[in-house]
Order: structure tokens, then C-alpha cells, then sequence
């Protein structure tokens, strides 16, 4: 009879004649074998592996062991629910026509609403190319808010676009209401309302905002070269260090300084190709040019090489 000795951990299953034997595992009938003595140790093993073999050539493509997804551990169930497919035969529904197994028995209407608000978020995420970490965050956020109640008679779709919105922030790469938006089903304002009721809710902050957040990924899109947005980066700092721009948000700002410094070089872009990718109009770009414009000679940084000089810059 086989001796199970019990350590510090977990009991171990061994031969009593032959303890220090490494047992061989049939898989085929599964059973232990000590291979000393032939003496079966244990039956019934359940075999953990792949329910066939993965080729070598096919080891790159998705993996065919079934083992089921990841827990989700936002979910209250742990997500270790069964997820029943349409059926297609008779045997799937009774005489009135009606399916015998639906999901809806086996999920919560919470843990429902939350699956469908990590849907909406993964989605949104992955339209503006967000990180996984960025999703991780915006799921918890949603998670607290929602198990909080507090933002009761608002959209689960606005509560997941504003925490898209913190999350991005407080991870550091912040994103606009309006790209928010451009990849939501809901409006720029009802986002900023309950990116606000989120942040009194949760009791929590995010750091303000500055022109260098934004600038690499406007001239990247813009494609502008590096010595462009350096410069750009050094004006738009300038004019916040001078008090030129007293009032006026950092994407305006930002969008100005880009302005200025693509007229000054050979790449120059027009002020509704800047407003297409900041997301402002073009007066405001008009109206923080003007700002910094009177002090361009003091902006631009010592080694930048013009292609346009400074008294030949638009005025607007």
C-alpha cells in the first residue's frame, strides 16, 4: 500500500519499500509506478497537460491546452463562471422554443454591468493605444465607483470614459476630454461632470496638467522633426515661466508654441493641421499666438537654426 509522508508543505506520495524512487506516471491509465517494484502508488491521476500535442512549428500560434481564462479578480464571483454557448440542436430548447441553459442564471447583474463596462473600456483603450496598465487602472477606478453607488442616476459608459481619463492622468500620459470623447459614445461635458463627482467621490487627485505632456505625441503626429519639438517644448515652457499665457490651458498653449516653431524652420504646418491633432480650434490657436508672439526673440532656444527669421513670422 502506498505512504504518503507529510513535510513541512504539502504530503508527498511515495513507494513504502522504496521511498527515494522517482515514480513514473502512465498517462494512459493514470497511475503512479514505483520503478523499483512495480508497486502502483496512485490511480486516477488526472492528467494536467494538453489534450494534444503542440508541434514545434506550431508552438508560436495559441496554446490548445484548456484550462480556461484568467480569473478576474474585480468580478465578486472571481469570474469562475460558465459561460453557456447558443445551442443549435433540439435538445437546447423546450416545446415552447425557449433555450433550456442561459447565461443569465449563472452571473450577477453586477458582475454583469462590470463585465460589459471592461469590455467598453478595452475597447476604448485600445483605440488610442493605451497599455495594459492603463486599462488595469481605469477597471479599478470604475470597480470602486460603481460598488460605491455614488454616482447614482449617470451612465456606467460616462463612469468608464472618466475613469479612462483619471487613470490616463495618473499614470502619466494624459489624454484630452476630446480624444476621450472621439473614441466614446458620450458627450465632452458629461464626461468632465463625472470625471469631477469621481475625484470627490474617491477623495483621490490627479496632477495638473503641463504643455510637455502633450507636445512629443502633437509633433509625432504632426511629423515634425526632433529639433522642432525640442524648440516648441522650450517655447511653450518659456511662456509659461514669463507669464505670457496667463489663463490659457496647456493644449492651447502647446498647439501656439508648435505653431511658432514649425513657421520658424522648414516644416512648417498650418494652424488647422495643428488644431486637427491638439483638438482646438483655430482661433485659439490664434488667440495664445498673439499672446506669446511680441517676446518670439526671448522663446526660442539659443541653438535653433531658422529657416524663417523672428521679425519674418506670421502676425496674425
Amino acid at each position: 500500500m502506498a505512504s504518503t509522508s507529510r513535510g513541512d508543505s504539502l504530503p508527498k506520495v511515495q513507494c513504502p519499500n522504496h521511498p527515494d524512487a522517482i515514480l513514473v506516471e502512465d498517462y494512459r491509465a493514470g497511475d503512479m509506478i514505483c520503478p523499483e517494484c512495480g508497486l502502483v502508488v496512485g490511480d486516477r491521476v488526472i492528467d494536467v497537460g494538453s489534450e494534444w500535442r503542440t508541434f514545434t512549428n506550431e508552438k508560436a500560434t495559441k496554446d490548445p491546452s484548456r484550462v480556461g481564462d484568467a480569473q478576474n479578480p474585480l468580478l465578486n464571483g472571481g469570474d469562475l463562471t460558465t459561460m453557456i454557448s447558443k445551442g443549435t440542436g433540439a435538445a437546447s430548447f423546450d416545446e415552447f422554443g425557449n433555450s433550456k441553459y442561459q447565461n443569465r442564471r449563472t452571473m450577477s447583474s453586477s458582475d454583469r454591468a462590470m463585465l460589459n463596462a471592461f469590455k467598453e473600456i478595452t475597447t476604448m483603450a485600445d483605440r488610442i493605444n493605451l497599455p495594459r496598465n492603463i486599462i488595469d487602472r481605469t477597471n479599478n477606478l470604475f470597480k470602486q465607483v460603481y460598488e460605491q453607488k455614488s454616482l447614482k442616476g449617470r451612465s456606467n459608459d460616462a463612469i468608464a470614459s472618466a475613469s479612462l481619463y483619471i487613470a490616463c492622468r495618473q499614470e502619466g500620459v494624459p489624454r484630452t476630454f476630446k480624444e476621450i470623447c472621439a473614441v466614446s459614445r458620450i458627450s465632452k461635458k458629461e464626461i468632465g461632470r463625472c470625471f469631477k463627482l469621481i475625484l470627490k467621490a474617491l477623495e483621490t487627485s490627479v496632477d495638473l496638467i503641463t504643455t510637455g505632456d502633450f507636445m512629443s505625441r502633437f509633433c509625432s503626429n504632426l511629423g515634425l522633426p526632433k529639433q522642432v519639438q525640442m524648440a516648441a517644448t522650450y517655447i511653450a515652457r518659456k511662456a509659461v515661466e514669463l507669464d505670457l499665457v496667463p489663463g490659457r490651458s496647456p493644449i492651447s498653449v502647446a498647439a501656439a508654441a508648435i505653431y511658432m516653431a514649425s513657421q520658424a524652420s522648414a516644416e512648417k504646418k498650418t494652424q488647422k493641421e495643428i488644431g486637427d491633432i491638439a483638438g482646438v480650434a483655430d482661433v485659439t490657436i490664434r488667440q495664445s499666438y498673439r499672446l506669446i508672439y511680441p517676446r518670439a526673440a526671448d522663446l526660442f532656444p539659443p541653438d535653433f537654426k531658422f529657416d524663417t527669421p523672428v521679425d519674418k513670422l506670421p502676425q496674425l
